[in-house]
C-alpha cells in the first residue's frame, strides 16, 4: 500500500490526498506533527532520494532558522538530525510507493507515472 507522509494542513500535502482519492488510490496517511518521524523511514527516504532532496530549504521552517543552523547542514548526518528536530523541514509530501520507491514532493504528472 502506498504510505504518504507529511503534514495535514500542508497545502501540497492536501493536493497529494486528494489526486490520490480522486483516481482511487487506497493510501495510507502519516501525520509527522502527531506521530512523529519514523527514524527508520527517514533513513531509506535519505538513502533514496538524497539529503539536498529532502530537506526544504524553501519553506518558512527553513527560512526561520539562524544562519548557523543553515551553515551547519551539509550532508546526511546534519540533515537528519535537523528533520529529527524539526519534521516540518522535510519537504512533502513523502511518498513511499507499493513498488519500493520513494518520492518527495507532489506533481498529478509524477504521481500518475507511479500507478500501475
Amino acid at each position: 500500500m502506498t504510505t504518504l507522509y507529511g503534514i495535514p494542513n500542508c497545502d501540497t500535502v492536501k493536493k497529494a490526498r486528494t489526486w490520490l482519492t480522486d483516481h482511487g488510490q487506497d493510501y495510507r496517511f502519516h501525520d509527522f506533527k502527531k506521530q512523529g518521524v519514523p527514524k527508520p523511514q527517514l533513513d531509506a527516504w535519505l538513502a533514496a532520494v538524497g539529503w539536498e532532496t529532502l530537506v526544504n530549504r524553501k519553506g518558512t521552517t527553513w527560512r526561520t532558522l539562524d544562519d548557523a543552523a543553515k551553515a551547519a547542514v551539509t550532508d546526511t548526518a546534519s540533515a537528519r538530525a535537523l528533520v529529527l528536530l524539526q519534521p516540518s523541514a522535510i519537504k512533502r509530501p513523502v511518498v513511499e510507493w507499493p513498488d519500493g520507491r520513494v518520492t518527495v514532493g507532489f506533481t498529478p504528472d509524477g504521481f500518475a507515472a507511479r500507478l500501475p
